[in-house]
């Protein structure tokens, strides 16, 4: 058996009772993203070396971790670099909010944690393939590790996950998912700054959520992403619904054309 390890965080947050406005201060993210790196079981043991020569790169800074908040535009080009040259696959699932609103969803995914596990269950359907795939002909086994956030029971996503794996969901998946490959009775949750895996998964999150989500003045930065684009992984050599994923559709996700022009350069890799 294969192990691989996904170290998983979030950019944006679940609310949209008033989502951000152009050149206006306050409100709430237009985006939510999950987003993950994977990594063999072997590989993870370099994460905290590959973590420190990362950081080596800004000796004037204290903190002995990588928080992508803290850097500025030439240090994040240098991050979004280094993690380019790592053996790890990026995935993403992402929801552009402004699309929730005077929907039948509305109700339903402004309960707290309710889109955030939606979110996850497809993010997870899609590494679960991606570590199969790795694995074959061996069997894969898939570990979890989220960054701690705040106002989220993950004793209640443990049980949402292992209603997943008894097909107990209400909504059923158009793909079929082996849920027997996750190792859910040993899912971790841990504080951003213990973990390398998780200080780059909040890189690798960051770096795509800038790409997407407009800044005060309506402005996008896609330079970070653009650098990370060959790790998003595939299936079937597509990256569209494998290591960038729009939920529920790209149709349905109201992209400007700024969006829209970064996320064809992604599925055009």
């Amino acid at each position: 058996m294969k192990t691989y390890i996904a170290y998983i965080d979030e950019a944006g947050d679940e609310g949209f009772g008033k989502l951000r406005v152009v050149n206006e201060r306050g409100g709430q993210s237009t985006w939510l993203m999950l987003g993950a790196i994977i990594v063999s079981e072997d590989y993870d043991a370099h994460l905290p070396k590959i973590r420190d020569a990362i950081r080596a790169f800004f000796p004037e800074k204290k903190e002995r971790h990588l928080h992508w908040v803290n850097f500025n535009h030439d240090q994040r080009i240098v991050v979004a670099d280094e993690m380019a040259k790592l053996r790890l696959g990026v995935c993403l699932t992402l929801s552009h909010k402004v699309t929730i609103p005077d929907t039948k969803f509305a109700t339903i995914f402004s309960q707290p944690q309710y889109l955030y596990n939606y979110l996850v269950r497809w993010l997870l359907e899609r590494l679960i393939t991606a570590a199969e795939q790795a694995a074959a002909p061996e069997p894969a086994q898939l570990k979890l590790v989220f960054s701690k956030k705040g106002g989220t029971n993950y004793q209640i996503m443990a049980e949402y996950l292992t209603k997943l794996a008894r097909g107990q969901d209400l909504v059923k998946a158009p793909r079929r998912t082996n849920w027997e490959v996750l190792d859910i009775k040993g899912m971790r949750v841990e504080n951003h700054s213990k973990m390398a895996g998780l200080q780059l998964a909040d890189c690798a999150t960051s770096a795509f959520f800038r790409a997407l989500e407009p800044n005060r003045f309506g402005n996008y930065e896609p330079a970070y992403a653009t650098r990370l684009i060959p790790k998003l992984i595939k299936s079937n050599g597509r990256v569209d619904n494998a290591g960038l994923t729009v939920v529920p559709s790209t149709r349905a996700a109201k992209c400007d054309e700024e969006q829209m022009n970064f996320l064809r350069e992604c599925w055009a890799r």
